[in-house]
């Protein structure tokens, strides 16, 4: 390993610049050499650094030991000492800060380079396990999440499909026409909201998996998006509006149909479930011959600030939801589908205002799809 960049703590300058020499010698990169622990940490904390070579006995406010202890508690450096001599209460401190070797005063070049290569390789080793078992945490928690919110979500339509169909069947004479339209329709919109859940969830799995293939085609944008409108509209019932505008010639597209399906049904569904009753939602294409836009607005509840940056995350909702039911998959699934289309998206969303989401799908990297199949 060679290029490496190393700091030389060591108050003795003429010792200082010896080993600087050394190390300029042996390959590595020599940025700072400084003589107290104060200006190390300083250093440490501006500067990204490989290794450190710490003498033990600093003059100053803090000695080597106790500048290396701040080190490895605030930073992720690896530290060799350098020492002449050290009685056992020193070395016993010195032992306390985990280091990763020692060289002893005077050293040859053999010696040096060798304690630098072991230390720098240890340091990768320590730091890809360090790596791997944050990734695990963080799988592991968010299986944990998974499962939790995959309970909550079932839970919530099964007890309104389960409420539902025993009042129908003890009280069927009893039940209204109008009524009994109710339930089947809190039944039905409870099977759907299932659906869904599954469909997100399948999706995700199939992504992740690489299973869930780009296959793009000629498609009729504008008749594509009426009839989906037709569709959503049917399901969110008279107290929400759907308009669509379209500009621009959007009959010739070449995109992904049941990606995208996926991408405006779960866009679509958000701005109802995050709108008040008698809420319009928009749907708005722009086609030109370079690019398409479709863009999805809402006058709902909007998204906090502080939200907008993990929308794209598995699981991750907005604070201000409430009870509102939700996965927190839908906007991960947009965004992965959007992504096999080498698409943008732009989210501009004020609380109590609405939320606006605007796909850009490029015609250029569409048509080299098109070029490549």
């Amino acid at each position: 390993m060679a290029g490496e960049r190393i700091l030389v703590v060591e108050d003795e300058r003429i010792v200082a610049r010896d080993i600087e020499k050394r190390l300029k010698k042996l390959g590595y990169i020599v940025p700072f050499s400084v003589g107290s622990g104060e200006a190390a940490l300083k250093i440490v904390a501006e500067e990204p650094l490989d290794l450190i070579l710490m003498d033990i006995e600093l003059k100053g406010l803090i000695d080597g030991i106790e500048t290396a202890e701040q080190i490895r508690t605030n930073f992720d450096v690896p530290i060799i000492y350098l020492t002449a001599y050290a009685d056992a209460t020193t070395l016993e401190r010195a032992k306390a800060t985990e280091p990763f070797g020692y060289i002893v005063k005077p050293f040859d070049e053999r010696d040096l380079h060798a304690a630098i290569e072991v230390a720098l390789r240890r340091g990768l080793a320590e730091r890809a396990i360090r790596v791997a078992l944050q990734k695990e945490k963080e799988l592991s928690e968010l299986k944990s999440r998974f499962w939790s919110m995959v309970a909550h979500e079932f839970r919530t339509p099964m007890t309104t499909i389960l409420g539902s169909a025993q009042l129908l069947e003890e009280l069927h004479h009893q039940i209204s026409e109008e009524r009994r339209r109710e339930y089947l329709f809190l039944i039905q919109q409870s099977v759907r909201s299932m659906e869904q859940l599954l469909n997100d969830v399948l999706s995700i799995g199939r992504v992740e998996g690489g299973s869930l293939k780009f296959q793009p085609a000629i498609l009729n944008l504008e008749q594509f998006c009426r009839d989906l409108i037709d569709e959503m509209q049917f399901n969110a019932g008279p107290n929400y509006q759907i308009i669509f505008q379209q500009h621009g010639d959007c009959e010739h597209t070449y995109l992904d149909k049941k990606l995208l399906r996926h991408i405006l049904v779960n866009l679509l569904t958000n701005a109802i479930k995050y709108s008040p009753e008698g809420g319009h939602i928009y749907l708005n294409i722009f086609c030109d011959h370079t690019e398409i836009k479709l863009q999805v607005q809402d006058n709902g509840i909007g998204i906090p600030e502080e939200n907008q940056h993990h929308l794209f995350e598995p699981f991750q909702r907005a604070g201000n939801v409430g009870s509102i039911p939700g996965t927190g998959l839908g906007l991960t699934m947009v965004k992965k589908c959007l992504d096999l289309h080498g698409g943008e998206i732009v989210v501009n969303s004020q609380v109590g205002v609405g939320t606006t989401i605007t796909l850009t799908f490029f015609r250029n990297v569409l048509n080299n799809c098109e070029v490549e199949n």
